[in-house]
């Protein structure tokens, strides 16, 4: 049985300063892997579970592909998002629950404000429909009316459709699953080695249409055609794969993988939860093994990075840790 990530297995990932002083520090681990699946950098325990949250919506997504659900373009793409609930993103949201011909009501993620500052100030009210997840639980939905499965009960373990995301995370990870949860929108979340969740996130995003997984192949597409889709404009994961071609997601509790077309793919955990730091330690541990060139790296880690303000001036800034860095 394999134990969760301690503090103890966790290494310097990344430091905060303010006028010169080292203000804050974030731990974790990390694993990176090469296109040809070996571990090309691990830092931390990489072999303790974690819970991916939200950076398994990949495997779910390609799980209701595998349901017999057609999905092409931006719908596929929101059934794998944590999206910010502007306009664009809840009008995909509804034409996947006008298939499933249910309402809104039959989703069963919680009642939230949009992530996205701006709809969150035009919305009058939190809803289901608002919920970051409402893509994937809308697709979860098609996928069970598509296969005649209750609607009702689609949340629970034993459900046909959680049973076939768990065979599918399985599959992509190389793993047995040994623990399974709940995950912030009420779906099970299964637990992972950082290796397993980069080994997979790999798998997803060199997938094309002459070789890998199918519906891998068409999921990493479609997010590349729409990154839009999978976050926000000006969001972190949205402006990774709009700057990169990088199959970058995110989850809560500091979760993050990013995937290239060749297999070359990072998955990393921020201990304390905190999610600032994780873009930016991703990138730099993919310019560390030559995946992303230094320039790239830094015009991407310089639109995805919060400046850190004293009098609402720049007075220090967000770092990744020698350790990250190679040096």
């Amino acid at each position: 049985m394999s134990h969760p990530l301690l503090a103890a297995e966790a290494v310097e990932l990344a430091i905060v300063s303010r006028s010169g002083f080292d203000e804050s520090r974030h731990s974790g681990a990390a694993v990176v892997v090469s296109a040809d699946g070996s571990v090309a950098r691990q830092l931390g325990n990489g072999d303790a579970l974690i819970f991916g949250r939200s950076s398994l919506k990949l495997f779910q997504a390609i799980a209701v592909l595998r349901a017999g659900v057609e999905l092409e373009g931006a719908q596929l793409v929101l059934a794998s998002a944590s999206h910010g609930g502007t306009v664009e993103h809840l009008r995909i949201v509804e034409q996947l629950l006008a298939r499933a011909g249910v309402g809104a009501e039959a989703l069963q993620c919680p009642i939230d404000w949009p992530l996205d500052g701006t709809a969150r100030h035009a919305s009058a009210t939190p809803s289901r429909l608002q919920m970051n997840c409402s893509g994937k639980h809308a697709a979860f939905l098609l996928a069970c009316v598509t296969n005649g499965w209750p609607t009702e009960t689609y949340l629970e373990q034993n459900h046909p459709l959680q049973l076939l995301i768990r065979s599918t995370i399985e599959e992509f990870t190389g793993e047995a699953i040994e623990r399974v949860g709940v995950d912030g929108c009420g779906a099970p979340v299964f637990a992972t080695t950082l290796r397993g969740l980069a080994t997979g996130a790999g798998r997803v995003a060199s997938a094309t249409t002459d070789g890998g997984d199918p519906d891998a192949a068409r999921l990493s597409a479609a997010i590349r055609e729409n990154p839009w889709a999978i976050d926000g404009v000006g969001r972190p994961n949205t402006v990774v794969i709009e700057e990169l071609g990088i199959v970058a997601k995110g989850g809560a509790e500091g979760v993050m993988v990013m995937g290239l077309a060749d297999g070359t793919a990072v998955a990393l955990k921020i201990l304390d939860g905190g999610a600032r730091a994780a873009t930016l330690v991703a990138i730099e541990l993919l310019a560390s093994v030559g995946a992303v060139t230094r320039p790239d790296a830094d015009r991407v880690i310089a639109l995805t990075t919060d400046e850190v303000l004293g009098g609402g001036v720049p007075v220090g800034r967000l770092r990744a840790s020698e350790l990250v860095l190679g040096l």
